[in-house]
């Protein structure tokens, strides 16, 4: 329970009760909890969803509110680190200064425009998916992003000799990995082959972007973390809006 209550409070702006005495290890041993954090959020957005829908149909004012909502419940914490990644990576620096500038708190170029363009794709693409299935993305979307997270915090080095993403890193070992995916696939996969398909998608997709930033940085960092889920559950929508519209999409999804 402790390590579950550590993850939600790290990952999301809910406060359940004080923890002052936490320690690295401790935050380390919360990874595993990640995609449980994931259904709650996945529950919140699928309520939100509902009750704006039922008061105000499915408006262009609803989507929006829909995107902005997981920045609102997780503070931007993942946001943060998706644009500092892409300060870093797109500045075509060495190794070392690319590192350097993902730890400045200041935001760069790279970072607005990275953050600009997420939003208008999100925001597109969650405005294109047809209404019956919206509830249900938004749904399995933060469990797969989360997901996403534990298998690079796992499977690729850390870029660091030391700093906050490490404890998590050194901490998630196959047990983590294990009890994070049994979680996934409980929650994820009783939703249809659409839902399937989009957790494939998003872990493939957060592989090779694992892969794509260690050959960038020598390995991944707290704020690489970060834009591994950001832009996972920007594919899990991308999935869910194929669906929407090629032939038998919906009966694929409920079948």
């Amino acid at each position: 329970m402790k390590s579950f209550i550590t993850a939600l409070q790290f990952l999301t702006r809910i406060h359940v009760k004080e923890q002052p005495d936490l320690t690295v290890e401790d935050f380390g041993r919360s990874t595993k909890f990640f995609p449980l954090v994931g259904v709650l959020l996945g529950l919140i957005y699928m309520l939100v969803t509902w009750c704006l829908v039922a008061v105000f149909g499915w408006a262009n004012f609803v989507t929006t509110i829909l995107v902005l909502l997981p920045v609102l419940m997780t503070g931007g914490l993942l946001l943060d680190g998706y644009m500092d990644t892409a300060d870093g990576v797109f500045s075509a620096r060495s190794r070392e200064r690319k590192l350097e500038i993902m730890k400045d708190s200041r935001v760069g170029a790279f970072g607005v425009i990275a953050l600009v363009s997420l939003m208008m794709m999100n925001w597109s693409v969650l405005r294109d998916i047809k209404l019956v299935l919206i509830m249900t993305a938004l749904f399995v979307m933060p469990v797969i992003g989360r997901m996403a997270m534990v298998m690079v915090i796992a499977f690729f080095p850390y870029a660091r000799p030391e700093g906050m993403g490490k404890a998590f890193s050194d901490m998630a070992d196959k047990k983590t990995v294990a009890l994070a995916a049994i979680t996934t696939l409980v929650f994820v996969v009783p939703w249809g082959q659409a839902a399937i398909a989009a957790l494939a998608a998003g872990l493939g997709f957060a592989w090779l972007l694992g892969a794509w930033l260690t050959s960038k940085l020598g390995g991944l960092t707290g704020d690489t973390y970060g834009a591994v889920e950001t832009l996972t559950e920007t594919m899990v929508l991308l999935v869910f809006w194929v669906t929407s519209w090629i032939p038998g999409g919906l009966h694929i999804l409920w079948r």
